[in-house]
Order: structure tokens, then sequence, then C-alpha cells
């Protein structure tokens, strides 16, 4: 069986990423792909927190309980989109995102949106293979 592999792809012609973004992935070995739905500051109960840190926090910790389900974790992401209600949560949110995934760097967008719910400050989907 193949072992799988996301390799980064940052050529030389374009602006070095730094820590947190990649500019393209290539995935190989993989045998699955799962897709996960764009993930909401929710919390069981349908509460959802006041500030944007925690509603980041738990936005992640959502997305993260998608890939726990298939058996996945952090290192098979190959593809993040996040959506910011508000361009004035771009720095924290990438210092969250930095928190949550370490060292490993998946494809990444960040769009500025009109989320669905007034309440809601970001909603992140993703892409992860093994």
């Amino acid at each position: 069986m193949q072992t799988l592999e996301i390799k980064q792809l940052n050529p030389a012609t374009l602006p070095d990423p730094g820590p947190t973004y990649t500019h393209g992935t290539v995935v190989s070995g993989a045998r699955r792909m799962v897709f996960v739905s764009g993930q909401v500051p929710w919390a069981e109960h349908g509460v959802v927190p006041a500030d944007f840190d925690a509603q980041c926090r738990l936005t992640w910790r959502n997305l993260l309980a998608v890939l726990a389900e298939a058996g996945m974790g952090i290192h098979h992401l190959a593809k993040v989109t996040i959506y910011l209600a508000d361009r004035s949560h771009r720095a924290a949110s990438g210092r969250i995102r930095q928190e949550v995934l370490g060292d490993h760097a998946p494809a990444l967008t960040i769009i500025i949106a009109d989320i669905y719910a007034e309440e809601w400050l970001l909603e992140i989907e993703a892409i992860a293979v093994d």
C-alpha cells in the first residue's frame, strides 16, 4: 500500500507563504477523500459564543470532530477554506489557525463573506485525505 503524502507547492517565483499557508498541495497515495461541510460556531445545544476567538476555536473543534468521525486528524487536511464575516478578524483567525494546525499547512483560501447567520463570525470547510 502506498503511503499518504501531502506535499506543499511553493514556487520560488511566488512570495514566501510563511508558516501557516502554502500556495498549493499535491496529494499522493490517498485512498479516501472527506469533504467537510462548512462548520460554524455552534456548540452542542445551539449556543454561539459572543467573541471571535471563542467562535473560531469552537468552529475548528467542530471541524476536527468531523475528521475524527472519519478516523482522520489535522495532518489529513489538504485544503481549508475559511469564511470571515469581517476583515478585522484576519489576525485572530491566523493566530488560532496556527495554534490548531501547528506545522501543518494545507492549501488555504480565506474569503470575507456575508455568513448565513448574523451571529456567526466565521465558517470553515475542508477537504481531507488519507
